[in-house]
């Protein structure tokens, strides 16, 4: 058995970081990787979806063009292209990780399957020949994030090729008909980038409307959005048979506000969510809890009820973001190596959906305020009105905050238009240094930005 200081299981957006750094700072780290390197973020996850997203986008304009005096007389969607520019830019980010791991000292990288055997000791077996190995290490941090849940109520699912969002990234030529099984965010994101591919899309929700997390405004200009570009959009929805013939057309039984309705498609995409990669691990062996959907319990520092050892990143459960994963990372380190006393407790959670116009959210919604029973404000003004998105011909979208009408302080914000994450990171870092409405109001912002016009939407309000 072989002793480490550390030992890290996943190469995620936290492991991969921890790992490096740990290292610089003395302490002999193993890192265990059972795939590719660099977790999902790098591989299955915002580098390439958000590569292809950027090709949709890319084929959406050409087809707006002549509406700007750009006449292009067609155009064509090569999907094996497609395919490998986003490879190309998969395989450069992990090839670079993985390389700056391999040429740090006191860091050796293993790749193959880690579990529990004893407490805080693991064995390893390799993805290549050989024997399994046993690693021990007083510190033990767990970064093996999640998977795609697939749905064990639907009849004849396990009897089709159904994508996850893994396997469709692979797609070589443009779906048919694509149904996608869930609206929110990453199915959102995939129906209209293979919409704006070429494909008929229909995405099914099994709640009454898509992204039942966020505000009813949002949801219903996010829907409108989706639905002018031609995308069926059901909701209260469940999919209960899948029946595939020899002609690879699958057929699809629907229940839809409680009327049965058949669905002919060539692909379906399983998109109802994500559950923590925890099942293999063998946690048991180790007294690592879980709770009763497998997420790694921990307290504000990461920490699970076994000193030394850590949860960081989607595994934990929580908001599932790159950002966060990366900022469990700074925690766990600065606490460890520099001594600080820092927690995940009341940190900020921003993220964007990316579909086209984006959706930036930061804070709590309106639909949060009224629950919590808060005195607020909300101030609201569409893309319509921003002369930015006029100029660039995409009105698309609103911006929206909510506010303290006593303090002035923003508590939250929602951006759907064209850099919308970008919008929202202005507000966030007007909320990250108390930066009041007013302040912002009659701020000056360069002309003609997305930004400037902050100053028109607190101008809605009245003091």
């Amino acid at each position: 058995m072989k002793q480490y200081d550390a030992i890290i299981i996943g190469s995620g957006q936290a492991g991969a970081p921890l790992a490096k750094k740990l290292a610089e700072a003395g302490k002999k780290t193993l890192i265990v990787e059972k795939r590719f390197y660099g977790g999902t973020c790098i591989n299955d996850g915002c580098t390439p979806t958000k590569t292809m997203v950027a090709s949709a986008r890319v084929a959406y304009l050409a087809g707006k063009c002549n509406e700007m005096g750009v006449a292009i007389k067609g155009y064509k969607v090569d999907m094996r292209q497609v395919k490998k520019h986003k490879d190309d830019i998969v395989l450069k980010s992990r090839n670079g990780s993985l390389k700056a791991a391999e040429e740090t000292k006191n860091l050796d990288v293993l790749f193959g399957d880690a579990t529990f055997t004893g407490i805080k000791t693991i064995s390893v077996k390799p993805n290549k020949k050989g024997k399994a190995q046993e690693f021990k290490a007083d510190l033990i941090f767990i970064n093996t994030g999640a998977k795609t849940i697939i749905p064990g109520d639907i009849e004849g699912l396990d009897d089709i090729d159904y994508l996850t969002s893994t396997t469709i990234l692979d797609l070589e030529k443009v779906p048919g008909h694509l149904l996608i099984i869930g609206g929110n965010y990453i199915g959102l994101e995939f129906g209209q980038m293979f919409r704006r591919f070429g494909s008929k899309v229909t995405i099914l929700e099994k709640s009454a409307r898509l992204l039942s997390r966020e505000d009813e405004d949002v949801s219903e200009e996010i829907t409108n959005i989706l639905q002018q570009e031609g995308i069926n959009v059901y909701t209260n929805a469940k999919t209960t048979k899948f029946k595939q013939k020899l002609s690879s057309k699958i057929t699809a039984t629907v229940m839809v506000d409680g009327k049965e309705q058949k669905i002919k498609c060539t692909h379906v995409l399983i998109a109802i969510g994500r559950s923590p990669q925890t099942d293999t691990l063998g946690l048991d062996k180790t007294g690592v809890k879980m709770d009763e959907k497998g997420n790694i319990i921990v307290n504000t520092k990461l920490q699970t009820n076994v000193k030394g050892i850590y949860a960081l990143g989607d595994v934990k459960g929580g908001p599932a973001f790159t950002h966060i994963s990366y900022n469990d990372y700074t925690i766990v380190y600065r606490n460890l190596i520099e001594k600080q006393n820092l927690s995940t407790r009341n940190r900020p959670v921003p993220y964007c959906m990316f579909t086209d116009p984006e959706l930036g959210r930061i804070g709590i919604s309106e639909t949060e305020a009224q629950k919590q029973g808060l005195n607020y404000k909300v101030a609201k003004l569409p893309m319509a009105h921003v002369a930015r998105a006029i100029e660039t011909g995409d009105t698309r979208g609103f911006m929206k905050a909510v506010v303290d009408p006593k303090t002035k302080k923003i508590l939250g914000a929602a951006v759907i238009g064209t850099e919308g994450g970008e919008i929202m990171t202005v507000l966030q870092m007007a909320m990250e240094g108390g930066i009041t409405y007013d302040r912002i109001r009659y701020c000056v912002f360069a002309h003609p930005t997305y930004s400037e016009s902050l100053n028109n939407l607190f101008m809605r309000l009245e003091d």
